[in-house]
């Protein structure tokens, strides 16, 4: 698969920032990922409260939109609350 690289500067610009925050956003995205799963695997206190604190840094970095991250901890805590 050929790329296409930008000919026009604003473009070129573009596409290192688009870089640099792809680097970023998955850093977020992977915190959000093993945070969830090891929340909804051990359902301790402890375990939802950093997901909780994922689902949070995600939502305000706009790696995720703040009411899917509403809505994944109505989740957890609902799971929690079955569990206990």
């Amino acid at each position: 698969m050929m790329r296409i690289m930008p000919i026009i500067k604003s473009a070129k610009k573009k596409l290192k920032v688009d870089k640099r925050r792809t680097k970023v956003n998955r850093v977020y995205r992977n915190r959000l990922k093993e945070a969830l799963k090891t929340a909804s695997g051990k359902k301790t206190k402890k375990a939802l409260q950093a997901a909780y604190k994922a689902l949070d840094q995600a939502a305000k970095k706009k790696v995720i939109h703040k009411n899917k991250a509403a809505r994944l901890k109505s989740r957890l805590a609902t799971k929690f609350k079955s569990k206990v």
